[in-house]
């Protein structure tokens, strides 16, 4: 039962990781920066980070470093898209062991190993278990970072205070908003009344990360452009989190009662065969704040500039996973455990496959190219189907650019009439632009062009280059065939009364 604890979280966030990784080979946009990014050199990959994506940085150059083995190794067996997100499994596997532990140190046995099944079987880790971009790995390290102060709470070391900080330091500059664990942590350390000597030693590791972050923080206010996308936060993350707020604490209110697991963690490791005792930090004390407080200080922030993305703290799910990981250790205890019938577990076993069940169809369609705000694969062999060799080529708005990213050979042939430099040359992530103008002009020069665009309920940008694409396409050229992908209009343009040739 000890190892299993570990080991069947471990096992099934691996395999519902490996299940569909490759999603037909579909990349979303931000995938697609992550793997343009992580296969340029270096010496390219710096002064990039200096005008834009530097909260990204460190994920960058660690997945450059995979890259560089994968590719040498496993690429040509596996492909790019499975090298893209094995990182991301492997994290989110690592989390699961780690919430297990958690909820083992905190409860029992019975509730870790019912703790980091449910952090699997979670549809949002499983999605980002399966994308190329930094959140699984910050979810992993806040995972591991609270496993230390947990002990730490309960046997203060020096050592562990340095791993805390570490993790959590670690876990900041891959993603800044990992520093909204901090005051879950500190809520927990407070509610538990833990002797000022522990809190003194939390609040310098936690003072020691934030200015560690200090720097990158303060540099990456001058690319804050780069969430100027951001608008009001998404119904649907709003209600996702709802949700497993109100079942979250709905679990708190269940109560725990000691079992044997739990009783041989009460005692000293000599006679527990060396299982340590347990931390003077609760459950409650640590899940309700590590599931609520990032993401309500998030959407408070967002009041001052849009910020709330449900990834950027996807971590808050493990405060969830505890709970309910307890609860579902109570309620599914053994038969003939403090009043508990064959008849009522029977029951509440049942009620569960029923959700798991439900919960089939969300996990399939997070497999399908569908799942995601766009699809750069789709939109590469759309422009190949439909483009000629010398056709024109526009992006619009100019950032859809990075549809090309994974993908540069299926645009070959084709001129990209409003690109001045590329990214790699302009140390950026979609290239600069001529003025607009000089794009007229060169629209002009030619007499088909294949647009690939926003689909047609999207915001249009008002900048020169995208108000010259826009007013020389209605006033010069005739739409010839238009076709709509995952997120992406294909729309071939030519000159009057020239489409059918």
């Amino acid at each position: 039962m000890r190892g299993a604890v570990v080991l069947v979280p471990s096992m099934l966030m691996l395999f519902l990781g490996a299940w569909g990784i490759r999603r037909q080979d579909a990349i979303w946009r931000d995938e697609a920066v992550t793997y343009d990014m992580a296969h340029r050199s270096l010496a390219e990959l710096w002064p990039t980070l200096m005008h834009v994506d530097v909260v990204h940085g460190l994920y960058y150059a660690l997945m450059h470093c995979w890259f560089a083995g994968y590719d040498a190794t496993l690429g040509g067996v596996l492909g790019d898209v499975t090298g893209l997100r094995l990182p991301s499994v492997a994290a989110m596997t690592v989390a699961a062991a780690g919430v297990a532990l958690l909820g083992q140190r905190l409860v029992g046995r019975r509730a870790g190993l019912f703790a980091g099944v449910t952090f699997a079987l979670i549809p949002v880790v499983q999605q980002y278990a399966q994308e190329g971009r930094s959140y699984a790995m910050v979810c992993s390290l806040v995972v591991w970072s609270t496993y230390l102060l947990v002990l730490a709470a309960a046997r203060p070391r020096r050592k562990l205070w340095v791993g805390y900080a570490a993790l959590m330091l670690f876990a900041c500059m891959l993603h800044e908003f990992a520093a909204l664990a901090l005051p879950a942590h500190g809520a927990a350390v407070i509610v538990a009344r833990l002797p000022r000597r522990v809190r003194r030693s939390w609040a310098l590791a936690s003072v020691s990360v934030l200015a560690g972050l200090a720097p990158l923080a303060v540099f990456s206010t001058r690319q804050s452009a780069q969430i100027g996308w951001l608008m009001w936060p998404d119904p649907v993350q709003l209600l996702t989190f709802a949700v497993l707020a109100v079942l979250g604490v709905a679990a708190a209110r269940v109560p725990v009662l000691p079992h044997a697991s739990r009783a041989r963690v009460e005692v000293p490791p000599a006679v527990a065969g060396g299982v340590p005792p347990a931390g003077p930090i609760g459950l409650r004390a640590i899940g309700i704040p590590l599931l609520l407080l990032p993401t309500l200080l998030l959407f408070l922030l967002s009041y001052a500039e849009p910020a709330y993305v449900d990834r950027y703290v996807l971590y808050y799910v493990a405060g969830f996973a505890l709970l309910a990981g307890a609860a579902l250790a109570r309620l599914l205890r053994p038969v003939g455990e403090r009043g508990q019938t064959h008849g009522r577990r029977l029951r509440r076993a049942a009620a569960l496959v029923l959700v798991v069940a439900a919960l089939l169809p969300v996990n399939v369609h997070l497999r399908s190219p569908d799942s995601r705000v766009d699809d750069a694969s789709a939109v590469a062999r759309a422009v190949r189907e439909v483009a000629e060799p010398g056709d024109g080529l526009l992006f619009m708005p100019s950032r859809r650019r990075i549809w090309m990213a994974a993908h540069p050979h299926e645009f070959s042939g084709l001129a990209d009439l409003a690109l001045a430099r590329s990214p790699v040359e302009s140390h950026s992530l979609y290239g600069t632009e001529r003025s607009g103008d000089a794009i007229r002009d060169r629209i002009l020069a030619v007499r088909r062009i294949t647009v690939a665009g926003d689909p047609d309920d999207q915001p249009v940008d008002d900048n020169d280059q995208e108000i010259a694409k826009r007013a020389t396409l209605w006033d010069s050229f005739e739409a010839c065939a238009s076709r709509g992908v995952r997120g992406a209009r294909i729309t071939v343009y030519a000159r009057p009364g020239e489409c059918g040739r």
